[in-house]
């Protein structure tokens, strides 16, 4: 489950989204951003990210991969009531036990729809044995967890909801802080170099360089990542006179309340 790390070592999440309609463009995904965005809170990152088809030899191969991998893996899709909803199996069969019907998953579903539940209706109460609830506080059956992975539903809304049960499951890291610098009126080819000199001088910070162009002119947004906040900022600083040297002028440090990256 993960590979060993020190106390102060960066949590590490990856993310398995699982579904035909992804790939085809049928379904546009955007559980991928909101994942993202949660775990930062948290101080997690996420490390990667990977689209299979649902063919159960394919999910086994990556969740097996990810999840040796990483601290954490987060699936969504494929567990709803049809044929091609085969990610409750996948799982199972990646860790070696047998799917069993949740009692509690029976019992939230004959309240909500009565009477005898179909054949259908009973797939999505299957968790792999030894697994936990995750719970679904928006509709339908909850989703589930075992060992290191988190296996989510593909709706949106209903992914959404379940997060809030997963984030204090998980062992927080320090929060990344972000800040921008924004240069106007040079291309990356004048800033690339300076970018460059900071970037190696820091290696353990993310820095990214986002062009813009558009009727009031062009230029990039430079975006600076560290834990370290005091750090952080003397390199921005430093980055920021880097710059200079290369001539450039138009130069804006974005508050970090408006910083979106």
């Amino acid at each position: 489950m993960g590979s060993p790390q020190s106390e102060d070592a960066p949590v590490e999440c990856a993310v398995l989204i699982i579904g035909d309609e992804i790939l085809s463009g049928r379904t546009q995904d955007t559980n991928l951003r909101d994942i993202a965005r949660y775990l930062a809170v948290h101080g997690i990152d996420l490390a990667e990210a990977r689209t299979v088809r649902d063919v159960m030899d394919e999910i086994v191969e990556a969740l097996n991969a990810l999840r040796e991998r990483y601290d954490y893996v987060i699936t969504t899709g494929g567990i709803g009531p049809t044929h091609d909803d085969i990610t409750a199996d996948a799982v199972a069969l990646a860790f070696g036990v047998e799917l069993h019907e949740h009692p509690d998953i029976l019992a939230i579903m004959s309240k909500r729809w009565g009477g005898e539940l179909n054949a259908a209706r009973r797939r999505m109460a299957r968790v792999p044995m030894g697994g936990d609830l995750v719970q679904n506080p928006v509709q339908g059956p909850p989703g589930f967890t075992i060992g290191n992975v988190f296996t989510l539903a593909g709706v949106p809304a209903i992914m959404r909801g379940m997060l809030e049960d997963v984030g204090w499951r998980m062992r927080s890291g320090v929060v990344t802080i972000a800040r921008t610098v924004r240069v106007e009126g040079s291309g990356e080819g004048v800033i690339a170099a300076p970018l460059e000199a900071v970037a190696k001088a820091h290696p353990k910070m993310s820095l990214g360089s986002y062009p813009f162009f558009g009727p009031e002119g062009y230029g990039s947004n430079l975006v600076l990542r560290a834990r370290d906040a005091g750090e952080l900022d003397a390199t921005v600083d430093e980055l920021v006179e880097a710059l200079r040297g290369a001539g450039v002028t138009t130069i804006k440090l974005i508050d970090p309340e408006e910083t979106r990256a």
